[in-house]
C-alpha cells in the first residue's frame, strides 16, 4: 500500500523553539516537487518526543493541508501507553491522514505478548492502514520476526518499518508473511539490501536533504536496473552514515540549515551538533555539492 521513497520529515523550528508552519510547508513541497512517494510527520526524525499533545496536532494537520492529497501522509502516532497511542491516532484520522506510523512502546520494555496487545488494540480501535516500527536502539526492546508475523494477520497492519539493522530478521518476516505485511526499510544505509530481499520502500531520514537521490535509487531498483539502483546506493552511503554521527534529528537539520532550507534549531535534551562533528559532516555535504 505504501511503497517507494518515503521520508520521516524534520519538524522545523524558529529561535524561539516554536513550529515554523512557513518553512515546513516549503519543505513538504520540496519533498513532493522531487518525487516523494509519501510524507511522514511526528516520526523519531520530526522530535514527536518533545512536541507537546496541541504542536503534535498542528504539525500533522498543517502535514495533511500542504500535501494535499498530493501524495499519502502517514501519521507518527505511537507512544509508549497504548491508550495515549489510540487517541493520537483517532485524533490524525480525523484530521484526514492517510495512514499511521506506530513506534514500537518504548522504555517499558513489554514482552512479546504486550507488543501484540498493543498494536492489536490500535488496529481495532482505528480503521485506518498501520505501519508497524520496530527500533529497538531507540526503544529498548526487539519486536521479533515472530510478532510482527503474529500482527500480519490483522487487515489493516500493512507494512513494518523495519529499523533494526537485522537482514535474517527482516528475511523471516518475509519468508513467513511477505504476502501478508510489506517490509520497509528504516535504515538508509540497508535500504537496497531490504529491496533485494522483498522489501517495498523506505521511510528515509536522508530523504530531508536528498530526496530525488533517495527516490532515483528506489526506482532504479524497481525498474529492474539493479547495477544503477546499486551504484547509487554505494555512492550515497557515506551521507546515509553522516546523518547518525551525532542523535537523530541533530545533523539532518544541520544539513538542512547549511543548506540554507531550515534553522538546525532542536528541542532539548538534544543539542547542536560539536564542533569536530559539524566539520566531518560539512566534508561530506561538500562532496555530494550540497553545500
Amino acid at each position: 500500500m505504501f511503497k517507494g521513497s518515503m521520508v520521516a520529515i524534520v519538524t522545523p523550528f524558529k529561535a524561539d523553539g516554536s513550529f515554523d508552519e512557513e518553512t515546513y510547508r516549503q519543505l513538504i513541497d520540496f519533498q513532493i516537487a522531487s518525487g516523494t512517494d509519501a510524507i511522514i510527520p511526528c516520526g523519531t526524525t520530526g522530535e514527536s518526543a518533545t512536541l507537546d499533545f496541541d504542536e503534535h496536532a498542528r504539525v500533522i494537520q498543517v502535514c495533511i493541508e500542504q500535501v494535499n492529497k498530493r501524495v499519502p501522509v502517514i501519521a507518527g502516532t505511537g507512544a509508549n501507553s497504548t491508550t495515549e497511542a489510540i487517541g493520537l491516532s483517532k485524533n490524525a484520522k480525523d484530521m484526514g491522514a492517510d495512514g499511521l506510523l506506530l513506534v514500537c512502546p518504548y522504555y517499558n520494555k513489554p514482552s512479546q505478548e504486550g507488543i501484540y496487545r498493543h498494536y492489536k488494540a490500535i488496529a481495532e480501535a482505528v480503521a485506518l492502514p498501520q505501519v508497524l516500527y520496530n527500533v529497538p536502539g531507540r526503544t529498548g526492546v526487539n519486536m521479533t520476526a515472530e510478532t510482527t508475523v503474529r500482527l500480519a494477520e490483522i487487515p489493516n497492519i500493512v507494512a513494518i518499518k523495519e529499523a533494526a539493522g537485522d537482514l535474517t530478521q527482516v528475511s523471516e518476516i518475509l519468508a513467513r508473511a511477505g504476502d501478508k505485511i510489506d517490509v520497509l526499510s528504516g535504515d538508509d544505509f540497508l535500504t537496497f539490501p531490504m529491496l533485494a530481499c522483498g522489501g517495498k520502500g523506505v521511510i528515509s531520514v536522508s530523504a530531508n536533504i536528498v530526496p530525488a537521490q533517495v527516490k532515483a535509487m528506489v526506482t532504479a531498483f524497481f525498474a529492474g536496473d539493479w547495477e544503477q539502483a546499486r551504484r547509487l546506493h554505494l555512492e550515497l552511503l557515506d551521507l546515509h552514515k553522516a546523518m547518525f554521527i551525532d542523535a537523530n534529528p541533530v545533523p539532518v537539520k544541520t544539513s538542512l540549515e547549511l543548506m540554507g532550507k531550515c534553522a538546525a534549531q532542536v528541542r532539548l535534551p538534544l543539542c547542536e551538533l560539536g564542533a569536530a562533528n559539524l566539520e566531518k559532516l560539512k566534508t561530506v555535504l561538500k562532496k555530494h555539492k550540497l553545500i
